[in-house]
């Protein structure tokens, strides 16, 4: 569309040429028919005028030798006679000024009225394509809708029918102006010859045999322009009917497809300028690709201008609130965005799509188209969907986890082997190497399993997100200092290699942003996200179940997008596999409705009170197990002083009960009963323990 208007352009600067060299002409040939006296200079002029045609430069047509030769031949013999009789006005009416009149009053007036209506045309097309890029998508009006859909439709075909009649009319011009040129000069010269019969000295044959070719010319000039006329006609009808289905704003999906391999585009987009705070201005310019650069051309500039550099950038489809089909290009470093939006769903998706490819500088390659399928492929492949209970069930087997990946790691390898270009495709270290990326949560069922609730805790049950008991069970987190609920919507989360750096998150983000973005992935899931000094937890806002649990200490890292406040995630480093000092760490990708530095915050906030409150506890048992210690302390002392009164006792004992009962020479013992036996014997026991000690 931008070439046929720069096409348009040169071909009306020539029509001016011509209308400008044609008043002159015309201006010329009127002189010998108002006075004879002037008739002498007048033809002067004329022939002056055809002299200088070859130092003309129209635009169209410029360099034709034959008609510069043929017009060099009028200027002499005009010139010659340019001293004889001027009593032809009424032949010079009939043979020259009539044609010229009519080419200026009739053809050149008929450019100049299908110019106006064309841009008539033009204007009513703009405005009605401006109408349509205001449809509200939230207020959709079936019957406003309706209207300007035809509106579009009327316009667009009434421009593009006056616009073939105009180029029509403007490529005719290039045979009438020879025509213009020619008859006249032919009359005259034959006017001349009938005034001159008697001076048929000054006429010889060979003036008439040029005279004959050039009256030849002009009818083989004119047969040539009416075939060429015939065939532009069945050619506009033609076109008018081929061309219908294209006349409709938003064309039907299934007719016109998609193209995802697209590494070069071009089209009008709708540009989003802020005008203050809230306020916006939309305006409509001409967009095209030129290797990693988006460039961006008004109507009636000579070229394109920079508009962004896309190289490495992010692109995903955007809400707008007034606006449909809007998408959102960020810069490689998060410093410059821009809003644009699409004339229909098919440029929509195919704008994302090339601005992606060239994202990854498949441009690079030598064959773009065919490696961007590749990738295309790969990335899908790569792209984990929401599974049956079946399937998860068969993915949580342990057999299922020593098995290798050969497939995919073939197939990767393979594309990496062919090119040194697609190195830059894939992820970058930061990021594990084939791991698919999660876009929806797993249900609760499936963390029941072993290896999932080890990781996320027990899920599937009903929880109070403002931590009040309810049916007699004490809520987990009812006992927990810090209460912050948020609304988040999940997008995506997939393994990391590493967890001590922010721009893990960082390319986390542009990873699953530009895996939903090929993939046209726009749905995501909300939940509620609550942050408590324990666990961080997803919870359904209809159901009030716990889909999944994160417990604080495994959240290592925490982060929101530089530019886009409302993207946060963090990294939760989990044992993987069968082996528990196997770790392995995932980073969860959210949107918030613009809260993901606040989120951050809590987040920050719960873990420092969960440190104080660790320390403190370990500061509690310490002090518990110091009283421990005196406690068992005491006990002892208190014991030994038990033992020390019992010694005592049994001594006071032993003593009475000797003294009447001692043994007698003959041999004869003491006897004593059995509880004194025993008493003793834990005398003699204890008095062991006091000299042991």
């Amino acid at each position: 569309m931008l070439l046929t208007r720069s096409l348009l352009g040169v071909f009306e600067e020539d029509a001016t040429a011509i209308s400008n060299y044609m008043n002159q002409l015309y201006q010329a040939m009127h002189r010998i028919y108002d006075a004879q006296n002037e008739l002498s200079a007048a033809t002067h002029l004329t022939s002056k005028l055809l002299k200088e045609y070859e130092k003309q430069r129209f635009p169209l047509g410029g360099d034709d030798e034959v008609m510069s030769s043929t017009l060099q031949q009028f200027s002499k013999v005009i010139d010659e006679l340019s001293s004889c009789h001027a009593v032809l006005s009424t032949q010079l009416a009939d043979a020259m000024m009539f044609p010229i009149t009519q080419f200026k009053e009739r053809d050149l007036k008929e450019i100049l009225t299908l110019k106006e209506v064309f841009q008539i045309a033009s204007n009513d097309h703009d405005a009605a394509i401006n109408r349509y890029s205001r449809l509200s998508k939230k207020r959709e009006n079936d019957k406003v809708k309706y209207e300007v859909t035809e509106d579009v439709y009327t316009s667009r075909k009434k421009q593009h029918q006056t616009m073939m009649h105009y180029f029509c009319a403007l490529n005719t011009l290039q045979y009438k102006k020879k025509i213009a040129l020619l008859e006249p000069l032919l009359g005259y010269m034959q006017a001349q010859i009938s005034f001159f019969k008697m001076g048929s000295e000054n006429l010889n044959d060979q003036l008439e045999e040029f005279l004959t070719n050039i009256g030849t010319s002009v009818q083989n000039v004119r047969r040539e322009m009416d075939n060429d006329v015939e065939t532009m006609q069945q050619t506009i009808e033609d076109l008018e009917v081929a061309s219908d289905p294209l006349y409709v704003p938003d064309p039907d999906p299934t007719k016109f497809p998609v193209n995802r391999n697209l590494t070069r585009k071009a089209g009008y987009l709708n540009a989003r300028n802020k005008t203050g705070l809230v306020s916006s201005t939309w305006d409509r310019q001409f967009y095209f690709t030129q290797g990693g650069n988006l460039m961006s051309q008004a109507r009636g500039d000579v070229a394109g201008g920079l508009a962004m550099d896309i190289d490495n950038c992010s692109v995903m489809a955007v809400d707008c609130e007034d606006r449909r089909y809007c998408f959102q290009i960020t810069s490689f470093d998060g410093k410059k965005s821009s809003i644009l939006q699409a004339e229909s769903k098919k440029d929509h998706e195919e704008w994302i799509c090339t601005i992606n490819n060239i994202s990854k500088q498949i441009y690079l390659s030598e064959n773009p188209e065919e490696i961007a399928a590749r990738v295309n492929q790969s990335a899908l492949e790569a792209v984990t969907p929401s599974p049956s209970f079946q399937q998860r069930h068969e993915s949580l087997r342990p057999a299922a986890q020593s098995r290798p990946l050969t497939a995919r790691t073939s197939s990767s390898g393979s594309l990496g082997s062919e090119s040194t270009n697609l190195a830059a495709l894939s992820l970058d270290s930061l990021v594990a190497p084939d791991t698919p990326i999660q876009f929806d949560i797993i249900s609760p069922v499936c963390e029941d399993q072993p290896g999932q609730a080890k990781a996320f805790g027990q899920g599937g049950r009903r929880t109070n997100p403002f931590g009040e008991s309810g049916g007699g069970t004490k809520s987990e987190t009812e006992d927990s200092i810090l209460h912050q609920l948020f609304i988040v919507r999940f997008l995506g989360s997939m393994e990391v290699k590493s967890d001590d750096n922010p721009d893990v998150v960082y390319e986390t983000m542009r990873q699953i942003l530009a895996a939903r973005a090929i993939h046209n992935i726009f749905r995501m899931t909300e939940s509620h996200l609550l942050v408590t000094c324990d666990c961080l937890k997803l919870i359904d806002p209809q159901t009030q179940v716990t889909r999944l649990t994160f417990p604080l200490p495994s959240v290592v890292l925490y982060a929101t997008h530089q530019e886009n406040k409302r993207l946060f995630g963090f990294v939760l480093r989990t044992s993987g596999g069968r082996s528990e000092s196997n770790l392995s760490s995932v980073c969860y990708i959210f949107e918030s409705n613009n809260e993901g530095e606040k989120i951050c915050d809590s987040v920050g906030l719960a873990k420092q009170i969960a440190l104080h409150a660790e320390l403190d506890r370990r500061a509690s048992e310490k002090q518990k197990e110091i009283e421990r210690v005196k406690e068992k302390q005491q006990k002892e002392l208190s014991k030994q002083k038990q033992i020390e009164k019992d010694l005592e006792e049994q001594s006071r004992l032993i003593a009475a009960s000797s003294r009447p009962n001692q043994a007698s020479s003959e041999g004869q013992f003491v006897v004593l009963s059995s509880s004194q036996s025993e008493e003793s014997d834990l005398g003699e026991e204890g008095k062991k323990r006091e000299s042991e000690a």
